[in-house]
């Protein structure tokens, strides 16, 4: 017979695979903050070309640095914005770009390096394997987006393109989603499910996990666009609670994307709507469930979406400042991922009965 690994070998190592993959999630979130950063800093186009193997070390001489600081004089943000900025200057926005790359190369090792120490011992259960492999192609993508991005604020603009910002963003999350879901699979699968939740609380895990993504997505625009700088009141816009000048731009569609003031508002009332369906998921998830683990993780996702609206309407009061602005951008992320989680646990919940049965026999998958 060939020499494979047994069922209990690769059972035994679930604990640690999952450890290795919740670590890589939170290096994402911390690429996020630091996106974010480079992003309000505007840092994001200090380097305009794309090595990602020779791009990992930075200028160590002043000759180099000179070489770069050419470099970036050449392009629109230089000569339309900060020019006459002094090299000091530049290292200032230099260094926020070059960690945003240098931790998104480490995640990548991070990611693989374990990946193929795990298979090379047998340890990844082959249901388990495409999984892996499409996150980290996943993660080979997004570097490629983060560089298309860049290359759009090169040549005929004085930043990116708040589309490509928004893509660049939202897969990020979606990646960290991703992950977070394999690893709360992971956990399931070892452990099972001991507390059944009403079906209908499933589809609104789902609802709500939708919403944080297309909150993000515009949070993206929003950022791209900086549009977070200006109509700093609430609950007012504009003098107004629905502002005139929503639908400005012709065709009547584009202001979703490219009118500041909609994007705002926009974003806006995605926020209200999330805390309205975070309360209302809390409601019907205690009537149904009464005292149990989909309730309690249905009331702690309304307190954080609630702090999370109190940070995000401190940020636009107080004009973006940046710590501030990092912390709406950390919440989001960690709020996404306790929505994964809930998400995860409730749908797994939902199939407790045929679940439970497939977990005695081995079979389940993550």
């Amino acid at each position: 017979m060939p020499n494979t690994p047994s069922a209990a070998h690769t059972e035994s190592a679930l604990p640690a695979i999952r450890t290795w993959l919740l670590c890589v999630a939170a290096l994402i979130v911390a690429m996020i903050v630091v996106g974010g950063a480079t992003r309000l800093t505007d840092s994001g186009l200090s380097i305009t070309e794309w090595k990602p193997i020779h791009g990992v070390i930075p200028p160590l001489s002043a000759a180099e640095w000179h070489e770069e600081f050419e470099k970036y004089r050449q392009i629109p943000e230089y000569q339309l914005i900060n020019k006459g900025m002094s090299l000091s200057e530049f290292k200032a926005i230099f260094w926020w770009e070059w960690a945003h790359r240098f931790l998104g190369r480490f995640i990548g090792i991070a990611f693989f390096l374990p990946m193929v120490v795990f298979w090379a011992r047998g340890q990844v259960p082959g249901w388990l394997k495409p999984r892996l492999v499409g996150l980290f192609l996943l993660g080979g993508l997004q570097g490629a987006v983060g560089w298309w991005m860049v290359a759009s604020g090169l040549v005929d603009r004085v930043d990116v393109s708040q589309y490509r910002l928004a893509t660049h963003l939202t897969l990020a999350c979606l990646i960290l989603a991703a992950i977070v879901w394999t690893a709360e699979g992971l956990k399931l699968h070892r452990h099972g499910v001991r507390t059944p939740a009403p079906d209908r609380t499933r589809w609104m895990a789902w609802g709500f996990l939708a919403l944080i993504v297309v909150q993000i997505f515009l949070g993206g625009l929003l950022a791209g666009l900086d549009a977070g700088m200006v109509y700093n009141t609430w609950p007012l816009m504009d003098g107004r609670l629905i502002p005139s000048g929503l639908f400005f731009e012709s065709p009547w569609w584009i202001n979703a994307f490219e009118n500041r003031l909609t994007v705002q508002f926009d974003h806006r009332m995605m926020g209200y709507a999330i805390v309205v369906f975070a309360a209302v998921q809390w409601l019907v998830a205690a009537r149904t469930a009464g005292r149990s683990a989909v309730s309690s993780r249905a009331g702690l996702l309304f307190g954080f979406v609630i702090v999370q609206a109190v940070i995000g309407i401190a940020t636009v009061v107080l004009v973006v400042p940046l710590m501030l602005a990092l912390a709406h951008q950390l919440t989001a992320a960690l709020l996404l991922w306790a929505a994964v989680v809930h998400a995860r646990r409730t749908v797994a919940e939902n199939r407790q009965p045929a679940l439970s049965a497939e977990i005695e026999k081995g079979a389940v998958s993550a």
